[in-house]
């Protein structure tokens, strides 16, 4: 058997390249007399953007300050040992850019072994052991804790989770194991199965000591000074911790059972890793750890080694690298500075824009509309949402204010728009309105205002062609609720300059969206994949494969909701406008369906009704469907949706909608919240073989997204 120093060495010889973190060791005597005392500091040199993370380097420093603790323990030297993080990060977890180097089972194996080796020698030295969670803290960070006697944490930590489960992993050093022993499984299910699939839902300082993974909590400020006097009274017998009973009954299985729910209500059983944090969890009731631990190495080598977690990682860094610096961006200093903000329309999508401008630029935003009901209405939604802000503590009293004394609005669009930097259309969804719209605009706004429409389908350069100045029109597309999803599509016209497009770009930051650069092309991207993809399943229904199947048939992708739910969601008369848009364009490939425009035509918000409580065909609808008498299986079903998506999706590249695939991907998983073991749609579609069958070559190279050859 190889030594956990050997285990360690072969893996850092694979990741030249990992950012290392040190863990320096440092003496001191605490307070109230308690003794002399040893904390380890772990800090990878760079400030808190760049977050503590544990590769096998880090692994091996971590190691040798135990060595020392323990040393220094035994020879009854200290009384206690404490760790900690640098300024505003505990520790992050394992280094995915490792990770994803790992092309060998044992490799993955021996990571996940090397962790537990180290961490778990913080539980067998011979006096106490303490974690400070002093700032955020994730998986692998969150586990070194969990391994020591006692923890304490920080009420201004901003964010504490364990979120291997989301990326396609387990929290495999000691996390599925030890968190059920400590908490309870039911608490434990709802941080490591619940809170991940929940789009990786953070906690607050306050909730982990709430769930009592900390056993105090103290405010940021002089959190390590009060932590350590606290330290003093524990190791005094002055504080005695107090933990409760874990119920290693029925409870236990119930809360598995209960993990299981949300994991199949979630993913379907499309991504294995809920289902082997549960296997761990459920066999964790009889407390032995070491069971665990071999469980954790196990799962954590499948996984690493299995086409999920790498399309999970490749998501990961779309999201956190490619979002941020969007592909095709202009330089970023032609961007002019945006004063003031205006808004045609005053519905819910305005309203809602509104109040985004408002609250992250904090400029004053005007909006317009055509009669002073529909103004004030919008005027007071946006108050209203202000209010709900300050109810939940999440703004002061003197902000709010501020914000409502800024969003005004007006019926005269030159009284509203003559001094606006920025003027953005949300308004009925039809060329020839846009066109005078925007005429309107023109006529009364500053020669270097932006125009921007939010048009979810329509042509801007069309929209710009009757302008002055075509060159200032750029397409804005936000997707709804546009409060929680953060894609924003910025579409370049034929004729948009590139200082037009630097601000659009510019303003997009601020609003703290997720910005990826479109040609004009019909429904840009979200739209015209999705609309392909349910086109497909309503083709499938309309020529005579029963509902049910239809819909079941694609439940293997585990898809945030069933294609139907999703027509719902959007609206069954803008889910038809946007396929006729699309028929217009492309019409040997997007069908407009009968039976949908039937559903239009007589009113229906959707296909289901739900009285039971679940999502049931609605009678009404039913009697509405024509069906013809071709009856396919959920497997054809799939095939054929699957089919035509890739082909859409080459088509797409092939015209240059976006620059690669990888934009495709990252419009997918931030606009529509398609899964990351996905890795948006295109590393699926590689795995499965269908990129090649109908396409002829696969979306993506070779070890993107997938394990290296």
């Amino acid at each position: 058997m190889s030594t956990t120093a050997e285990l360690l060495q072969q893996a850092s010889d694979l990741f030249p390249d990992e950012v290392v973190t040190t863990a320096h060791v440092r003496h001191f005597d605490l307070p109230l007399g308690a003794g002399r005392f040893a904390l380890i500091t772990l800090d990878n040199g760079l400030d808190h953007t760049k977050p503590t993370t544990f590769g096998p380097q880090s692994l091996a420093n971590l190691d040798a300050a135990i060595d020392q603790a323990e040393k220094e323990a035994a020879d009854g030297e200290i009384v206690g040992v404490g760790i900690t993080g640098k300024p505003f990060v505990f520790a992050v977890g394992a280094d995915l850019k490792g990770v994803e180097l790992l092309t060998e089972w044992e490799h993955a194996h021996a990571i996940g072994k090397g962790g537990h080796d180290v961490f778990k020698r913080l539980s067998g030295l011979a006096v106490p052991t303490f974690a400070y969670y002093n700032g955020a803290a994730m998986g692998g960070g969150v586990e070194v804790g969990l391994h020591c006697t006692y923890r304490t944490v920080s009420a201004a930590v901003p964010a504490f989770s364990l979120p291997e489960v989301f990326l396609g992993l387990v929290p495999g050093w000691g996390g599925c194991t030890l968190l059920p022993n400590l908490i309870g499984a039911d608490k434990a299910v709802s941080v490591i199965i619940e809170n991940s699939l929940n789009q990786n839902k953070q906690l607050k300082g306050a909730q982990v000591y709430e769930l009592g993974i900390a056993d105090a909590i103290f405010e940021g400020a002089d959190f390590l000074e009060q932590s350590l006097i606290w330290t003093a009274a524990v190791l005094k017998g002055e504080i005695v911790v107090e933990r409760p009973v874990i119920d290693r009954g029925e409870g236990w299985d119930q809360a598995v059972a209960k993990g299981r729910f949300i994991a199949d209500s979630k993913v379907h059983g499309a991504a294995p890793a809920a289902y082997r944090a549960l296997d761990i969890i459920a066999a964790a009731k009889n407390g032995d750890l070491q069971q665990g631990y071999d469980a954790e190495d196990q799962a954590l080598a499948d996984l690493i080694m299995g086409g999920e977690l790498r399309a999970g990682i490749y998501a990961f860094n779309l999201v956190q690298k490619r979002g941020k610096r969007p592909a095709g961006a202009p330089d970023k200093n032609l961007a002019r500075p945006v004063g003031k903000v205006g808004v045609v329309g005053a519905g819910l999508m305005a309203s809602q824009l509104a109040l985004l401008f408002l609250r992250r630029l904090e400029v004053p935003v005007v909006l317009t509309d055509i009669d002073q009901e529909r103004v004030d209405k919008g005027v007071g939604y946006v108050h209203a949402e202000i209010d709900k802000l300050l109810g939940k503590g999440r703004i002061g009293q003197d902000k709010a204010n501020r914000l409502k004394a800024l969003v005004t609005g007006v019926l005269d669009k030159a009284e509203g728009f003559a001094d606006a930097d920025f003027v953005i259309e949300a308004v009925f969804e039809e060329m020839g309105v846009k066109q005078q719209v925007f005429a309107e605009v023109e006529a009364v706004a500053p020669a270097h205002a932006i125009l921007a429409t939010n048009t979810s389908s329509l042509s801007v350069t069309e929209m710009a062609s009757k302008l002055e100045h075509p060159e200032r029109v750029v397409g804005f597309h936000f997707f709804n609720p546009v409060a929680v999803l953060p894609l924003l599509e910025i579409v370049r016209g034929e004729r948009t300059d590139d200082a037009s497009l630097a601000t659009a770009f510019a303003v997009a930051k601020k609003l703290k969206k997720t910005a990826v650069l479109v040609k004009d092309a019909p429904a840009f991207v979200v739209n015209r994949v999705l609309t392909r993809f349910m086109g497909e399943i309503q083709n499938v229904i309309d020529e005579g494969t029963p509902v049910e199947v239809a819909e079941k048939a694609v439940e293997p992708l585990g898809l945030p909701m069933s294609p139907l739910v999703l027509l719902e969601l959007v609206g069954p008369a803008i889910g038809l406008h946007v396929s006729e848009t699309l028929n217009r364009a492309f019409p040997d490939r997007f069908t407009v369906s009968p039976n949908l425009k039937a559903v239009v035509a007589a009113g229906k918000r959707g296909f289901y009704v739900y009285d039971s409580g679940r999502p049931e065909l609605d009678p009404e609808v039913a009697a509405l469907l024509k069906q013809g008498d071709t009856v396919l299986t959920e497997e054809q079903v799939r095939a054929r949706v699957l089919d035509a998506v890739a082909r859409e999706i080459g088509l797409m590249l092939d015209e240059g909608v976006v620059a690669e695939a990888q934009d495709i991907d990252l419009c997918l998983i931030t606009g529509a919240g398609w899964p990351f073991h996905l890795g948006g749609v295109t590393p699926y579609l590689d795995r499965e073989g269908v990129s090649e069958r109908v396409n002829g070559k696969r979306f993506l190279e070779p070890g993107t997204a997938s394990v290296p050859a």
